[in-house]
């Protein structure tokens, strides 16, 4: 059963750290979710200590702050470039289109693409208005992107020495 419990912990780490990027899957809550089978289920470190509580709540609380933080960052940094939501939603439709058409280069590039296309297109603004919204908008995306990974990067560490 802890061969199990640990398979499903690394998995549970390992798209985690993917759903850091794709966006139809909950990254960090995920890697917390392979902390939580450890913590119940008896993982330890090498020197045989179980995993604290206290080290559950803190990444927990971590958990939180990223996800709120992934609305928050993306949507303040489009607004202060001039940004509107037709830029938000041009950088995810760009990025899912990325992930088919040239990954991972794909992503970062069609995303930026997107905004600026969708602040031409639909917001009305000229080239230089664009660039600069969509500048905003994919900052605000790669920023986001970032803290996930390195909250589900520290998670998968302790998923492992945990194991």
């Amino acid at each position: 059963m802890e061969t199990v419990i640990g398979i499903l912990a690394v998995l549970a780490g390992i798209i985690g750290i993917l759903g850091s990027v794709l966006p139809a899957l909950p990254g960090p809550p995920l890697s917390w979710v392979g902390m939580l089978l450890l913590y119940f289920w008896g993982g330890t470190n090498g020197k045989g200590e179980e995993m604290t509580l206290t080290l559950l709540l803190v990444m927990l609380g971590v958990t939180v702050l990223v996800s709120i933080l992934d609305y928050v960052i993306p949507a303040y940094l489009t607004k202060v470039s001039g940004g509107s939501k037709y830029a938000e939603r041009g950088t995810i439709i760009g990025m899912l289109l990325g992930i088919f058409i040239l990954p991972p280069w794909g992503m970062i590039i069609f995303s930026f693409l997107g905004a600026f296309i969708a602040e031409i297109a639909y917001a009305g603004k000229n080239n230089e208005e664009a660039l600069k919204s969509a500048l905003g908008s994919f900052l605000g995306f790669l920023v986001g992107t970032g803290v996930k990974l390195i909250a589900c990067g520290i998670m998968m560490y302790y998923i492992i020495v945990y194991l």
